[in-house]
């Protein structure tokens, strides 16, 4: 059929159908652009993921190799130490030395800060403790002898006149407050038998010794007393006159005791009402007798041990007469010493000593005026110590640092 032959209907149909197709094949265009477009973005995606992938398992691999190759370097980890391998614990002690050196710096320090024109002696609860006891065991004596006396001379004149009324009134009233003064003074001496310490420092028992040793060194014309160790007892003078109280004592004691057994024989021969009185002295006597005894017996005489107050007693005397009006020092002690043991695979092992040391000190009048307080500190500068002694001079290890 031609187009002439064509009607109008059939033309505009034929044109209908020709856009429609124009379009569907337009739709299906667009639509493989944007399919394409998307498997495109897909494939990138997929692509920059893989890429991700293979970057991490080369870092991976890197890593992984790089430790191999450390390791490779170290030795096996069942390898045993070289002989010699010195272990840390073994100088646990070695930092004490520098602490060491710092005490006796700081003995330097106060020695300076004592007065010049004074002489102390070192504060020490025990040795304080038994300077007073040794006093009040020798004032006891004397005041028991002082007692004994007067007893001994009341007594005599109850023997001469021998008339129950004067007796009655020296015995009972002279006799009544002695056995009381004397028991009391006795119980004195039991002050010897507590055991006195003093407190250990973080350096050890020996730390505060040391220092006073040190301050004795440094200053030997200020300190007349250490207040611990020997105390003087090879000085006889204080002993001899101890023991001339003691005897001075026992010689009253006996007199007593003669004038005791006269009495009693009277009392035994009076009938009566004075026969009452003559006992009733006698008894009374006999307590003061028996009362010094045992306070004589308390002094363990012949007993050179510390449990004898008397040999105690001449100890201290003679150390609280040499401290008679010096200055007194009191101090409190810490001292650390510090190790430092550093390993180095390639390097070997190093020791490094230092010390720390904390003082804090009073000086005082014997009075208990305070002169001076002061508190000190210090801290040595860490010393690298070569095992193998090349670091460390000679006078490190042979001689303490001042």
């Amino acid at each position: 059929m031609t187009n002439r032959n064509r009607s109008p209907l059939a033309c505009a149909a034929f044109v209908a159908l020709a856009c429609s197709c124009n379009a569907m094949a337009q739709t299906r265009s667009e639509v493989e652009a944007a399919k394409n477009a998307l498997d495109l973005k897909l494939y990138q995606a997929t692509t920059d993921a893989l890429v991700a992938q293979r970057e991490a398992e080369i870092r991976k691999a890197t890593a992984e190799a790089e430790r191999a190759e450390l390791l490779a370097r170290l030795p096996p980890a069942e390898s045993k130490a070289l002989a010699g391998t010195v272990n840390s614990e073994a100088f646990g002690a070695a930092g004490l030395v520098r602490a060491f050196d710092l005490a006796q710096a700081l003995s330097s320090d106060v020695c300076t800060a004592l007065p010049a024109e004074r002489k102390a002696t070192i504060y020490e609860p025990a040795a304080t403790q038994g300077v007073v006891s040794a006093r009040l065991v020798s004032d006891g004596i004397k005041h028991i002898s002082d007692d004994l006396s007067r007893q001994n001379d009341a007594l005599q004149k109850f023997i001469d006149q021998h008339t129950p009324p004067v007796a009655r009134t020296l015995s009972l009233v002279g006799l009544a407050a002695v056995p009381a003064t004397i028991k009391a003074v006795a119980d004195i001496s039991a002050l010897f038998r507590s055991n006195a310490a003093v407190a250990s420092t973080s350096y050890g028992d020996d730390a505060r010794a040391m220092f006073i040793t040190s301050l004795a060194q440094a200053c030997p014309d200020k300190i007349v007393g250490l207040g611990s160790g020997y105390m003087g007892e090879f000085d006889p003078s204080q002993y001899d006159k101890l023991m001339a109280k003691v005897r001075a004592l026992v010689g009253l004691r006996s007199a007593y005791g003669a004038r005791v057994a006269i009495v009693q024989k009277m009392a035994d021969s009076a009938k009566g009402e004075a026969k009452k009185d003559y006992s009733a002295v006698a008894s009374a006597a006999v307590a003061v007798l028996k009362t010094v005894d045992a306070f004589i017996d308390s002094l363990k005489v012949g007993e050179a041990s510390d449990k004898s107050p008397l040999f105690n007693a001449g100890r201290y005397l003679a150390y609280g007469e040499r401290t008679r009006g010096a200055l007194v020092l009191d101090f409190n002690l810490r001292l650390e010493g510090m190790t430092v043991m550093k390993h180095n695979l390639f390097t070997g092992q190093h020791l490094r000593l230092s010390g720390v040391a904390l003082l804090w000190y009073r000086i005082y009048e014997a009075n208990g005026m305070l002169r001076l307080a002061n508190s000190v500190r210090k801290i040595s500068a860490p010393v690298d110590v070569d095992l193998r002694g090349k670091d460390v001079g000679g006078q490190f290890w042979d001689t303490p640092s001042r």
